[in-house]
């Protein structure tokens, strides 16, 4: 058996567009890594069993796409160890999915090559190609199509899920946004997140970057009150982020903040 961890995410940036031909949005975000992360591992089988966390079906779905891709019968038994939050816009599930195919590509005895890999990623999920790839990435298209980016990496970070809160599906949140106009004036804040990508040189810097288009919250406000020096939803929500200079000001945070919700210290991450 083949274990490794399967990341979390953050986006430090989320811009969203008009919808697409194929029913996606246009995007551009920028994709970060966190330490904090599931444990995935993948062994042979006769058959595909996915144990451990009995709601998924992005891990089963994703290996057997890989199957068929390589021309043979889905077998693997993959234990997925949870500790990720689940749909809070923390890349949970597209990150063991990622991991699954990685490890299970791993056992064939002609492996897919990378680019074929990646190519198969991009049909599970918009999110799953990035965890196949190292550092911070700028994401374009619909999320899949991939730009390596040189950012800072020496900050903490805490993840912050409040209580009480209702999660609304991804395709909800897009509907909302749709329906107040959100797209309007895309391509001046696309424009906007490329320039200030360049500005970027200090861990700091990240605060330029431009709010999710998404989604906010009220507890930003609070992380940013707290010591964070940018702080914002990831995603579709309902997680949200705040970056420190230091871990000591954000375990003095999540102290805090653990009466009102589950809050996690991390660190940023190059690779799973």
């Amino acid at each position: 058996m083949i274990r490794a961890p399967a990341t979390a995410k953050i986006n430090l940036a989320l811009v969203v567009g008009p919808l697409r031909s194929d029913g996606k949005h246009e995007l551009a975000t920028v994709y970060q890594r966190v330490a904090f992360a599931d444990r995935v591992a993948v062994e042979p089988s006769a058959t595909l069993h996915v144990v451990g966390f009995p709601a998924d079906t992005v891990v089963r779905r994703a290996l057997e796409s890989l199957a068929a891709e390589a021309g043979i019968r889905p077998g693997w038994r993959v234990r997925l160890t949870k500790r990720i939050p689940v749909a809070a816009g923390l890349g949970g599930g597209s990150s063991d999915a990622a991991t699954a195919l990685r490890l299970a590509n791993e056992t064939l005895a002609d492996p897919l090559s990378a680019d074929r890999l990646r190519a198969l990623a991009a049909t599970i999920g918009a999110d799953v190609p990035f965890f196949l790839a190292s550092g911070p990435q700028l994401g374009v298209a619909d999320g899949t199509e991939l730009t390596p980016l040189d950012l800072p990496q020496d900050f903490a970070v805490l993840l912050f899920v409040p209580n009480g809160t209702a999660k609304s599906s991804t395709a909800a949140v897009y509907q909302a946004f749709d329906r107040r106009r959100g797209a309007d004036g895309y391509e001046e804040r696309r424009r906007g997140l490329l320039e200030s990508l360049e500005r970027v040189r200090r861990a700091e810097d990240l605060a330029l970057l431009p709010r999710n288009d998404l989604a906010s919250s009220p507890h930003s406000a609070r992380l940013e009150q707290l010591g964070a020096f940018r702080a914002d939803v990831t995603g579709a929500g309902p997680a949200v982020y705040g970056l420190f200079l230091g871990t000591r000001r954000a375990r003095e945070a999540a102290r805090t903040l653990r009466r009102v919700g589950r809050a996690i210290v991390t660190t940023a991450c190059w690779y799973g």
